[in-house]
């Protein structure tokens, strides 16, 4: 008996380049681009870490934006199996930072300089997850002026309403007493609470039974904005670990600017109203 595996005679040998697993999926064009700047083994690590966290995110914003549509559709249920597919994409991008926390410090500055004033920061498809979740700030296209064609994707996605922007528009059209300036605002403005709105969750809470619906999606927005800020410790800490309190490459001061972003929140009511909660008698 040898050691091989019989092939298959049904299996396909005669191939052009469009019918193969590579060409369908581009591999030749995907494996070329990781270019290193340096000839230090650990800076591969380091690119790949990065180009996957951003196929992750793009999926998480393809995901996104059909939530989105659902909203607008009034089509909740629909996003809950969405909804369940971005929570294992985050954990996914989570995850990911265990691999690059085994870098060491002293490995990491054998290439850092090779990164110049590339940045995290720098990454639109990030800032268009921020803008989807609701941090709005007009000076987050500030970095990426120098791309026509990015700044005015970024700047169509700032322009229109959140996750949570469409939720309330949702609610208003299902008669709840949304305040009218939270349904017709400018969208490209920060998110501000409102104590109209917190009474309307309140309701919801309360009752969840009548109101199950708008109840589970707004748990689900609560897990989906706990396990952005997990992710965004996650990146603190193994930031912390590698370069401590070390300016960023981006010009930012490093890991006291990530730890300011722990403090932002997209959903404020949805986190308030457990205070206002009491037990149902």
């Amino acid at each position: 008996m040898t050691n091989q595996r019989e092939l298959e005679k049904s299996i396909h040998v005669d191939l052009s380049r469009q019918e193969t697993y590579g060409g369908y999926l581009q591999l030749d064009r995907l494996l070329q681009s990781q270019t290193p700047r340096s000839t230090e083994h650990d800076e591969m690590l380091f690119i790949i870490q990065h180009q996957t966290s951003e196929l992750w995110m793009k999926l998480m914003l393809h995901e996104l934006d059909r939530a989105l549509q659902c909203v607008k559709n009034d089509e909740l249920a629909a996003t809950f199996k969405i909804f369940a597919r971005v929570a294992h994409i985050q954990r996914m991008l989570f995850e990911q930072w265990a691999v690059l926390e085994t870098m060491t410090p002293s490995e990491y500055l054998t290439f850092r300089d090779a990164l110049g004033r590339s940045s995290g920061f720098q990454s639109y498809q990030y800032r268009a997850l921020e803008f989807m979740l609701g941090n709005k700030d007009a000076n987050l296209l500030l970095p990426h002026r120098a791309s026509a064609d990015t700044h005015a994707w970024l700047q169509a996605r700032l322009e229109q309403p959140s996750l949570y922007d469409e939720f309330l528009r949702y609610l208003h059209r299902q008669g709840f007493p949304i305040p009218e300036d939270h349904v017709t605002r400018d969208f490209t403005k920060p998110y501000a609470k409102s104590d109209e709105v917190m009474r309307v969750f309140k309701t919801v809470y309360e009752q969840p039974e009548k109101y199950w619906v708008a109840y589970e999606m707004a748990e689900k927005l609560v897990d989906v904005e706990e396990r952005f800020q997990l992710w965004r410790f996650r990146h603190m800490k193994t930031v912390h670990r590698i370069i401590g309190h070390k300016m960023g490459t981006g010009g930012s001061s490093g890991v006291t600017f990530l730890q300011r972003a722990l403090g932002l929140t997209f959903f404020p009511e949805l986190w308030d109203v457990r205070t206002e909660l009491e037990p149902r008698p």
